[in-house]
């Protein structure tokens, strides 16, 4: 059984947020699927499922995600390499994709949570959202809506990482990342 996990804060304010690009694969990616709700409280989350797939998305809020994913893992069995973990990256320029198994958490508060929690090789697709100019500026940042402009190509690099989810389930991790890393967006266009 393979678990995606999308990282983002629950609730409206939050929807449109950089940080919650993982929630926006998870929601496309379920309605491809057209997974069934399994949602319980104890996984603090919502939990969506196909026959041998597991969509999740933490209602901890980012900085608590490793709370939600443990149950599920636990409850589920699922092994530390069948975890994929979505999520922003202020690291990568708007429209990057790239993809990695364990590593730091280069002060993503998700992932610092899921580390501390089930460990740290899981699989990774870290979906850039360009940073701010200032350090101090970066919890406001991830925290506003994407401009008008990467609004216009947000549709497009969501599709891009469902598909590589997608392509995931049937192929090696190097095939994936060589068909489906992403320099920018403008690779799409």
């Amino acid at each position: 059984m393979t678990l995606f996990a999308g990282l983002g804060n629950p609730g409206s304010q939050y929807e449109e947020t950089r940080h919650n690009i993982g929630f926006k694969v998870i929601d496309a990616i379920v309605s491809d699927f057209n997974a069934r709700n399994i949602s319980k409280t104890a996984f603090y989350g919502e939990l969506y499922r196909t026959a041998n797939t597991l969509f999740l998305k933490p209602t901890t809020f980012m900085n608590l995600s490793g709370k939600s994913l443990l149950p599920v893992k636990q409850f589920f069995k699922i092994d530390l390499e069948d975890i994929v973990v979505i999520h922003d990256d202020i690291d990568l320029p708007f429209g990057a994709v790239r993809f990695k198994r364990g590593g730091g958490h280069g002060g993503h508060n998700g992932l610092k949570s899921i580390d501390a929690t089930i460990g740290k090789e899981y699989l990774r697709i870290r979906i850039g959202v360009g940073k701010p100019e200032r350090k101090s500026q970066v919890a406001d940042y991830v925290l506003h809506p994407f401009s008008d402009e990467e609004r216009v190509l947000l549709d497009k690099l969501i599709a891009h990482v469902v598909d590589a989810a997608k392509a995931l389930l049937h192929h090696e991790i190097d095939e994936v990342k060589s068909r489906y890393s992403l320099k920018s967006i403008e690779g799409l266009l």
